[in-house]
Protein backbone atom coordinates (compact mmCIF):
# COMPACT_ATOMS: atom_id res chain seq x y z
CA UNK A 1 0.00 0.00 0.00
CA UNK A 2 3.05 2.53 0.95
CA UNK A 3 4.05 1.29 -2.68
CA UNK A 4 1.14 2.24 -4.16
CA UNK A 5 0.93 5.47 -2.45
CA UNK A 6 4.69 6.74 -3.40
CA UNK A 7 3.77 5.79 -7.00
CA UNK A 8 0.72 7.98 -7.20
CA UNK A 9 2.76 10.73 -5.79
CA UNK A 10 5.58 10.56 -8.21
CA UNK A 11 2.93 10.43 -11.11
CA UNK A 12 1.25 13.55 -9.75
CA UNK A 13 4.24 15.53 -9.19
CA UNK A 14 5.75 14.48 -12.69
CA UNK A 15 1.96 15.69 -14.28
CA UNK A 16 2.39 19.27 -13.10
CA UNK A 17 5.82 19.67 -13.65
CA UNK A 18 5.51 18.74 -17.71
CA UNK A 19 1.49 19.63 -17.66
CA UNK A 20 1.66 22.16 -20.67
CA UNK A 21 -1.55 23.47 -19.28
CA UNK A 22 -2.11 26.82 -17.17
CA UNK A 23 -3.59 25.66 -13.70
CA UNK A 24 -3.25 27.20 -10.93
CA UNK A 25 -1.16 23.94 -9.66
CA UNK A 26 0.63 24.39 -12.28
CA UNK A 27 2.08 27.67 -12.26
CA UNK A 28 2.97 26.91 -8.69
CA UNK A 29 4.83 23.66 -9.05
CA UNK A 30 5.85 24.12 -13.11
CA UNK A 31 9.31 26.48 -11.83
CA UNK A 32 10.94 25.11 -14.57
CA UNK A 33 8.30 25.86 -17.54
CA UNK A 34 10.65 28.49 -19.59
CA UNK A 35 13.19 25.50 -19.86
CA UNK A 36 10.39 23.86 -22.10
CA UNK A 37 8.93 27.23 -23.58
CA UNK A 38 10.01 28.58 -26.87
CA UNK A 39 11.67 32.34 -26.18
CA UNK A 40 10.21 34.64 -29.01
CA UNK A 41 12.98 36.64 -30.42
CA UNK A 42 12.57 40.46 -30.71
CA UNK A 43 11.44 41.64 -34.05
CA UNK A 44 13.17 44.95 -35.78
CA UNK A 45 11.03 47.93 -36.30
CA UNK A 46 11.40 49.20 -39.36
CA UNK A 47 12.45 52.49 -39.59
CA UNK A 48 12.40 55.19 -42.53
CA UNK A 49 15.41 57.46 -43.78
CA UNK A 50 14.95 60.97 -42.76
CA UNK A 51 15.07 63.52 -45.70
CA UNK A 52 17.25 67.04 -44.65
CA UNK A 53 18.14 69.52 -46.41
CA UNK A 54 21.82 69.48 -47.96
CA UNK A 55 21.86 73.15 -48.78
CA UNK A 56 19.67 74.90 -46.16
CA UNK A 57 19.57 78.04 -48.11
CA UNK A 58 18.75 77.03 -51.14
CA UNK A 59 15.28 77.25 -52.24
CA UNK A 60 13.14 76.00 -55.52
CA UNK A 61 11.38 79.09 -57.60
CA UNK A 62 7.73 78.78 -57.31
CA UNK A 63 4.95 81.56 -57.46
CA UNK A 64 2.76 79.15 -55.94
CA UNK A 65 0.94 80.69 -52.88
CA UNK A 66 0.55 77.18 -51.06
CA UNK A 67 3.28 74.50 -51.15
CA UNK A 68 3.99 71.09 -49.47
CA UNK A 69 6.29 68.80 -50.31
CA UNK A 70 6.67 65.67 -47.98
CA UNK A 71 8.82 62.29 -48.09
CA UNK A 72 5.77 60.01 -48.12
CA UNK A 73 7.17 56.81 -46.21
CA UNK A 74 7.95 59.04 -42.97
CA UNK A 75 5.32 62.13 -44.10
CA UNK A 76 8.29 64.35 -43.24
CA UNK A 77 8.05 67.63 -44.66
CA UNK A 78 10.68 69.24 -46.62
CA UNK A 79 9.47 72.24 -47.85
CA UNK A 80 6.44 74.03 -46.90
CA UNK A 81 4.40 77.54 -47.58
CA UNK A 82 1.17 78.27 -46.02
CA UNK A 83 0.54 74.54 -45.71
CA UNK A 84 -2.15 75.02 -43.25
CA UNK A 85 -4.24 78.13 -45.13
CA UNK A 86 -7.44 77.58 -47.17
CA UNK A 87 -7.48 77.96 -50.93
CA UNK A 88 -9.87 76.86 -53.18
CA UNK A 89 -9.18 73.29 -54.56
CA UNK A 90 -10.63 73.13 -57.96
CA UNK A 91 -10.09 69.70 -59.23
CA UNK A 92 -8.04 68.35 -56.50
CA UNK A 93 -11.37 67.48 -54.81
CA UNK A 94 -12.13 64.86 -56.78
CA UNK A 95 -8.71 62.82 -55.45
CA UNK A 96 -11.49 63.08 -52.44
CA UNK A 97 -14.23 62.02 -54.66
CA UNK A 98 -12.41 59.09 -55.62
CA UNK A 99 -11.87 57.97 -52.72
CA UNK A 100 -15.46 57.92 -51.55
CA UNK A 101 -16.63 56.34 -54.56
CA UNK A 102 -14.57 53.63 -54.05
CA UNK A 103 -15.85 53.13 -50.84
CA UNK A 104 -19.51 52.76 -51.67
CA UNK A 105 -19.21 51.23 -55.45
CA UNK A 106 -17.46 48.36 -56.98
CA UNK A 107 -15.41 49.11 -60.22
CA UNK A 108 -17.35 47.07 -62.70
CA UNK A 109 -20.62 48.43 -61.28
CA UNK A 110 -22.97 49.66 -64.00
CA UNK A 111 -24.36 53.41 -63.74
CA UNK A 112 -27.13 55.01 -65.98
CA UNK A 113 -25.93 58.42 -66.41
CA UNK A 114 -29.32 60.47 -65.42
CA UNK A 115 -28.38 64.08 -66.26
CA UNK A 116 -24.96 65.67 -67.49
CA UNK A 117 -23.40 69.01 -66.39
CA UNK A 118 -21.32 71.22 -69.06
CA UNK A 119 -19.42 73.24 -66.63
CA UNK A 120 -15.91 73.46 -66.92
CA UNK A 121 -13.44 69.96 -67.85
CA UNK A 122 -15.96 67.30 -69.12
CA UNK A 123 -15.35 64.05 -70.37
CA UNK A 124 -18.42 64.52 -72.80
CA UNK A 125 -21.32 61.58 -71.15
CA UNK A 126 -24.70 61.18 -72.70
CA UNK A 127 -27.81 60.93 -70.60
CA UNK A 128 -28.67 57.19 -70.17
CA UNK A 129 -25.18 56.73 -70.86
CA UNK A 130 -24.70 53.43 -69.01
CA UNK A 131 -20.91 52.93 -67.70
CA UNK A 132 -18.84 51.38 -65.29
CA UNK A 133 -17.68 53.52 -61.74
CA UNK A 134 -14.55 52.23 -63.16
CA UNK A 135 -14.68 54.12 -66.20
CA UNK A 136 -16.17 56.99 -64.71
CA UNK A 137 -13.07 56.56 -62.20
CA UNK A 138 -10.91 57.21 -65.21
CA UNK A 139 -12.84 60.31 -66.46
CA UNK A 140 -12.70 61.51 -63.15
CA UNK A 141 -9.19 61.50 -62.27
CA UNK A 142 -7.27 61.18 -66.03
CA UNK A 143 -9.39 63.29 -67.75
CA UNK A 144 -10.47 65.45 -64.65
CA UNK A 145 -14.39 65.52 -66.35
CA UNK A 146 -16.82 67.22 -64.05
CA UNK A 147 -19.50 65.05 -65.76
CA UNK A 148 -17.74 62.28 -64.54
CA UNK A 149 -17.46 63.34 -60.76
CA UNK A 150 -21.00 64.40 -60.95
CA UNK A 151 -22.52 61.16 -62.20
CA UNK A 152 -21.00 59.27 -59.28
CA UNK A 153 -22.67 61.65 -56.92
CA UNK A 154 -25.73 61.53 -58.82
CA UNK A 155 -26.32 58.18 -58.66
CA UNK A 156 -26.10 57.58 -54.78
CA UNK A 157 -27.76 60.79 -53.93
CA UNK A 158 -26.00 64.19 -54.67
CA UNK A 159 -25.90 65.21 -51.12
CA UNK A 160 -25.33 61.71 -49.00
CA UNK A 161 -22.31 61.63 -51.29
CA UNK A 162 -20.77 64.86 -50.74
CA UNK A 163 -21.73 64.66 -46.67
CA UNK A 164 -19.27 61.33 -47.04
CA UNK A 165 -16.86 63.40 -49.02
CA UNK A 166 -16.71 65.70 -45.84
CA UNK A 167 -16.95 62.49 -43.46
CA UNK A 168 -14.05 61.24 -45.85
CA UNK A 169 -12.07 64.12 -45.24
CA UNK A 170 -12.40 64.22 -41.16
CA UNK A 171 -11.77 60.38 -41.06
CA UNK A 172 -8.11 61.61 -42.83
CA UNK A 173 -7.70 64.66 -40.34
CA UNK A 174 -7.93 66.96 -43.45
CA UNK A 175 -9.12 69.46 -40.14
CA UNK A 176 -8.96 72.78 -42.54
CA UNK A 177 -11.29 71.27 -45.34
CA UNK A 178 -14.97 71.73 -46.99
CA UNK A 179 -16.42 70.24 -49.53
CA UNK A 180 -19.81 71.16 -51.31
CA UNK A 181 -19.42 69.31 -54.56
CA UNK A 182 -17.50 66.27 -56.64
CA UNK A 183 -15.73 68.16 -59.07
CA UNK A 184 -14.50 71.28 -57.33
CA UNK A 185 -15.94 73.85 -59.02
CA UNK A 186 -16.02 77.17 -56.98
CA UNK A 187 -18.21 77.42 -54.04
CA UNK A 188 -18.51 80.01 -50.91
CA UNK A 189 -17.89 77.38 -48.55
CA UNK A 190 -15.44 75.07 -50.20
CA UNK A 191 -11.84 74.71 -49.11
CA UNK A 192 -8.48 72.96 -48.60
CA UNK A 193 -4.99 73.24 -47.68
CA UNK A 194 -1.32 71.88 -48.93
CA UNK A 195 -1.32 69.66 -46.08
CA UNK A 196 -4.49 68.53 -46.21
CA UNK A 197 -4.24 67.73 -49.54
CA UNK A 198 -1.08 65.85 -49.01
CA UNK A 199 -3.35 63.67 -46.76
CA UNK A 200 -5.60 63.24 -49.53
CA UNK A 201 -2.74 62.19 -51.49
CA UNK A 202 -1.48 59.44 -49.36
CA UNK A 203 -4.52 57.72 -48.80
CA UNK A 204 -5.25 57.46 -52.62
CA UNK A 205 -1.69 56.00 -53.21
CA UNK A 206 -2.75 53.44 -50.72
CA UNK A 207 -4.29 51.92 -52.84
CA UNK A 208 -2.76 50.66 -56.17
CA UNK A 209 -5.96 50.55 -58.54
CA UNK A 210 -6.11 54.20 -57.93
CA UNK A 211 -2.59 54.62 -58.29
CA UNK A 212 -2.77 53.09 -61.54
CA UNK A 213 -5.44 55.22 -62.96
CA UNK A 214 -3.77 58.17 -62.05
CA UNK A 215 -0.75 57.52 -63.53
CA UNK A 216 -2.91 56.65 -67.03
CA UNK A 217 -1.56 59.39 -69.68
CA UNK A 218 -4.14 58.23 -71.84
CA UNK A 219 -6.95 55.89 -72.35
CA UNK A 220 -10.02 55.24 -74.47
CA UNK A 221 -13.32 54.00 -72.66
CA UNK A 222 -16.40 53.00 -73.78
CA UNK A 223 -20.12 52.73 -72.28
CA UNK A 224 -21.12 48.71 -71.60
CA UNK A 225 -22.62 48.55 -75.01
CA UNK A 226 -19.46 50.08 -77.15
CA UNK A 227 -22.50 53.12 -78.60
CA UNK A 228 -20.57 55.98 -76.74
CA UNK A 229 -16.62 55.92 -76.80
CA UNK A 230 -14.32 58.38 -75.16
CA UNK A 231 -10.66 59.54 -75.84
CA UNK A 232 -9.56 60.46 -71.84
CA UNK A 233 -5.85 62.77 -71.65
CA UNK A 234 -4.59 63.19 -68.72
CA UNK A 235 -4.58 67.01 -68.14
CA UNK A 236 -1.37 66.82 -66.08
CA UNK A 237 1.61 67.72 -69.11
CA UNK A 238 4.47 66.78 -67.09
CA UNK A 239 2.87 62.75 -66.86
CA UNK A 240 5.08 60.66 -69.26
CA UNK A 241 7.70 63.83 -69.75
CA UNK A 242 9.40 63.75 -66.05
CA UNK A 243 10.94 60.39 -65.17
CA UNK A 244 9.66 59.08 -61.57
CA UNK A 245 6.71 61.43 -61.63
CA UNK A 246 3.07 59.32 -61.37
CA UNK A 247 0.30 61.89 -61.60
CA UNK A 248 -1.18 62.46 -59.32
CA UNK A 249 -4.28 65.15 -59.84
CA UNK A 250 -4.64 68.69 -61.95
CA UNK A 251 -7.21 71.67 -60.33
CA UNK A 252 -7.89 75.05 -61.95
CA UNK A 253 -10.57 77.72 -62.05
CA UNK A 254 -10.00 81.50 -61.99
CA UNK A 255 -10.89 81.97 -58.88
CA UNK A 256 -8.34 79.02 -57.51
CA UNK A 257 -5.91 79.56 -59.96
CA UNK A 258 -3.50 76.37 -60.89
CA UNK A 259 -3.45 73.66 -58.65
CA UNK A 260 -1.62 70.65 -58.80
CA UNK A 261 -0.79 67.33 -56.70
CA UNK A 262 2.10 65.22 -58.20
CA UNK A 263 3.69 61.90 -56.84
CA UNK A 264 7.27 61.37 -57.52
CA UNK A 265 9.98 59.04 -57.17
CA UNK A 266 12.95 59.20 -57.40
CA UNK A 267 16.51 56.45 -55.86
CA UNK A 268 14.13 54.73 -54.05
CA UNK A 269 12.70 57.62 -52.59
CA UNK A 270 8.88 59.11 -52.67
CA UNK A 271 7.46 62.29 -52.42
CA UNK A 272 4.12 64.12 -52.49
CA UNK A 273 4.44 67.82 -53.91
CA UNK A 274 1.06 70.19 -53.33
CA UNK A 275 1.50 73.50 -55.61
CA UNK A 276 -2.14 75.45 -54.73
CA UNK A 277 -2.95 78.97 -56.82
CA UNK A 278 0.01 78.94 -58.77
CA UNK A 279 1.16 81.20 -62.01
CA UNK A 280 2.21 78.42 -63.75
CA UNK A 281 1.65 75.05 -61.78
CA UNK A 282 3.73 72.77 -64.27
CA UNK A 283 7.06 74.75 -63.84
CA UNK A 284 6.58 75.27 -60.67
CA UNK A 285 6.60 71.23 -59.84
CA UNK A 286 9.57 71.05 -62.43
CA UNK A 287 11.55 73.93 -60.14
CA UNK A 288 10.67 71.54 -56.67
CA UNK A 289 11.59 68.12 -58.97
CA UNK A 290 14.72 69.96 -59.71
CA UNK A 291 15.37 71.12 -56.45
CA UNK A 292 15.16 67.53 -54.73
CA UNK A 293 16.70 65.83 -57.19
CA UNK A 294 19.83 68.30 -55.83
CA UNK A 295 19.28 69.18 -52.54
CA UNK A 296 17.88 66.00 -50.37
CA UNK A 297 19.68 63.69 -49.10
CA UNK A 298 18.45 60.93 -46.04
CA UNK A 299 19.87 60.49 -42.84
CA UNK A 300 18.79 56.98 -40.88
CA UNK A 301 18.18 57.15 -37.19
CA UNK A 302 19.02 54.46 -34.74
Amino acid sequence: MKLRSYLLLAFYTLLFLFYPGDTYYYNLFAYNRPLFEKKETRRDIEINPVPYLKSPFYFPQTSAEGVYIVDLPSFTPILKRNEHSQFLPASTTKIITALVALDIYKPDQIITVKKVIEDGQIMGLVVGEKITVENLLYGTLVHSGNDAAYALADNFGYDKFVDLMNEKALNLHMNDSRFKNPAGLDENGQYSTPFDLALAARELLKNPYLSKIVSTKEIIISDVDFKYFHTLTNVNKLLGEISGLGGLKTGYTEEAGENLVSFYKKNGHQFIIVILKSLDRFSDTTNVIAWIDSNIDYIIIR
